[in-house]
């Protein structure tokens, strides 16, 4: 079965959990809920992961960045994050460019 870039863009929309910036760790962290963070996390550093990994390029155009999702996948909580095989693949095909979309950010 072919993956193509909409399978793709599905993919990374289902994410599931939270990241936000851990100031003392100097770190990206992973939680389930908003309220798990501890106070060290700034509140607007909390992001939902289906958005986390685009990252802004020019207008609406954003990047699904295969830097930030294997920032993810080093938590080591696949199934929870809910990373489907299609995010798997395009993080392997380094050879491709990063897929570029146009989209409303979160």
């Amino acid at each position: 079965m072919a993956i193509t870039s909409q399978d793709i863009c599905s993919a990374a929309d289902q994410l599931n959990g939270f990241v936000g910036f851990h100031g003392k760790r100097g770190t990206h962290i992973v939680r389930f809920s908003e309220d798990a963070f501890g106070m060290d996390v700034a509140d607007d550093s909390i992001t939902p992961c289906s958005e986390f990994v685009w990252r802004a390029e020019t207008g609406q155009r954003m990047a699904l960045c295969r830097q930030r999702l294997a920032l993810l996948l080093e938590q080591h909580v696949d199934d929870r994050l809910n990373i489907a095989e299609p995010l798997r693949i395009y993080l392997q095909r380094s050879d491709l460019p990063e897929i570029v979309a146009e989209r409303k950010p979160y």
